[in-house]
């Protein structure tokens, strides 16, 4: 989402780091440009105008203009304002005793409400809560049956010890423009439901509009004075923009929200509503909708997006994704095994796959430090990681035990099977190899060393991978390239020789 911000302020930090001392004319001149990169961004004008305000006061300090690493004292207090500037934030649902717990959903239409009460209902599941969904939108007559098909996937499908009920009233849909009073009994009787069936969260999706109007604030009003919530989430799109702030800000004028959550986040989007929510409405953003599948929903980090920004990485996020695919049981039997190279393909096969359920391959490498930039430009094709997968699967057990079975008759049979080639069979062994080599090396090495290994990997620059493609996947990563990065490539390489 921040791509294009996130090259302005590189750009910013490196052009101070390479002075040796900074004057209040650099300061003045950096902030022009981030006042420039905030409102192209899509930023509110006067949040954009109070962050720059604040920034250059700061870096105005003595202690800055005497600093001899001038660059990064910046980038600090660059961090330190965009984190005040959309926090702090206490993303947990305070729980009542006795339950439900009443959380109404509400948002104009289109913006990914009724999805996002499925996917609040499943963030519920794996916290081991109870949750009931309540179809409280009549004026939108699919509204019903998708979230009750949302219901049961989320009960059948996704992970977690608690349970997801679905309360609806199909015969009470509304034509457009009925009296509210049908939406209120749903509400009602859906908030009874939850009590009797021990629900600790009950979620009420809402009606909402193509737009905002009375009838809507109406109906809206009734709803939350007849159950009373204990938290009100708006729900709206972030690739709107400006538009999201403007919604927000109406909403919380009649309702009171309690916080915000802002769907598409994956989207190729500017990203000023997630900058400007905070400061406009003085409610935070709670959660962001990362993607289309029901998981795709995290709670929001301010300190974490704002590392994003600025090129930094969000290593915790990238962990707590691996955490939540991979039991410390499992990491610490599959560590034991790299270190003796004893690992096998099966292994390889279940790590691909934990890593593929932790999202897209670009989106997780761009969580390491000073490596998302860098992907920028770059073709990571995900049809690779399916061809690998078929590669393996192709394999006999005894081959994926054994890969030094694999002769040319057996490669020339997996190719067959998988629907590739022999060449596509040998790279997948070859990295494989190479995986099990540097996990054996990474292994007998000393926690010092394994850091320095680290951070040469975290710099890596992916032109360099090139025709090799990444480990393991053939092809992947040796895609098309932009213009600039196979210049800055060959460039290196003749300064090289």
């Amino acid at each position: 989402m921040f791509d294009s911000l996130t090259d302005k302020f590189s750009g910013l930090f490196r052009k101070l780091s390479g002075r040796g001392k900074i004057t209040e004319a650099n300061v003045r001149e950096a902030m022009a440009e981030v006042r420039t990169a905030l409102l192209e961004a899509d930023v509110n004008y006067g949040v954009v105008e109070q962050f720059t305000q604040r920034i250059q006061e700061k870096a105005l300090g003595t202690e800055v203009l005497a600093s001899l690493q001038p660059g990064e004292q910046m980038v600090k207090i660059v961090h330190d304002e965009l984190v005040d500037l959309m926090g702090p934030v206490d993303t947990h649902l305070m729980y009542v005793q006795p339950g439900p717990t009443v959380v109404m959903m509400c948002g104009l239409q289109g913006s990914g409400k009724t999805t996002t009460c499925g996917k609040l209902a499943a963030y519920l599941k794996k916290n081991g809560k109870s949750v009931t969904l309540a179809a409280v939108d009549l004026q939108r007559p699919a509204a019903v049956a998708q979230l009750e098909t949302l219901a049961k996937q989320v009960e059948g499908d996704m992970p977690g010890p608690g349970q997801v009920h679905f309360y609806a009233e199909p015969d009470k849909v509304a034509e457009y423009g009925k009296a509210v009073g049908a939406a209120v009994g749903v509400a009602r009787r859906a908030l009874d439901a939850a009590k009797k069936n021990g629900s600790d969260v009950l979620v009420l999706d809402t009606a909402g509009r193509l737009h905002i109007d009375d009838a809507l604030m109406g109906e809206l009003r009734a709803v939350n004075q007849a159950v009373t919530p204990h938290q009100i989430y708006l729900v709206t799109d972030a690739m709107t923009g400006q538009d999201a702030v403007n919604s927000a800000k109406a909403f919380n004028e009649q309702l009171e929200l309690d916080g915000v959550i802002l769907t598409k986040f994956d989207s190729d989007t500017r990203g000023g509503a997630a900058l400007s929510v905070k400061h406009v409405t003085g409610k935070p953003i709670k959660f962001i909708g990362t993607g289309e599948k029901l998981d795709a929903i995290e709670e929001f980090h301010p300190e974490r997006l704002a590392s994003r920004i600025l090129g930094m990485g969000d290593v915790l996020s990238l962990v707590e994704k691996a955490q939540e695919q991979v039991s410390e049981e499992d990491a610490l039997a599959l560590q034991e095994k790299m270190a003796k190279g004893k690992m096998t393909m099966d292994d390889f096969l279940a790590q691909l796959k934990s890593v593929r359920k932790m999202g897209s391959m670009k989106s997780l490498l761009g969580m390491l430090p000073g490596v998302g930039q860098q992907l920028k430009n770059l073709d990571l094709d995900e049809k690779e990681l399916n061809r690998t997968e078929a590669v393996i699967q192709s394999m006999t057990k005894k081959e994926r035990a054994d890969v030094t079975l694999l002769d040319n008759s057996r490669r020339r049979r997996i190719a067959r099977g998988s629907g590739t080639s022999t060449q596509a069979v040998s790279q997948v062994v070859k990295g494989f190899e190479m995986v099990l080599k540097m996990s054996k090396q990474v292994s007998s090495m000393g926690m010092m060393d394994r850091m320095k290994a680290l951070t040469g990997m975290g710099q890596m620059d992916p032109a360099a991978m090139g025709g090799g493609g990444m480990p393991g996947l053939p092809g992947f990563g040796s895609g098309k390239k932009s213009t600039k990065t196979q210049s800055r490539f060959r460039q290196r390489k003749r300064k090289s020789r």
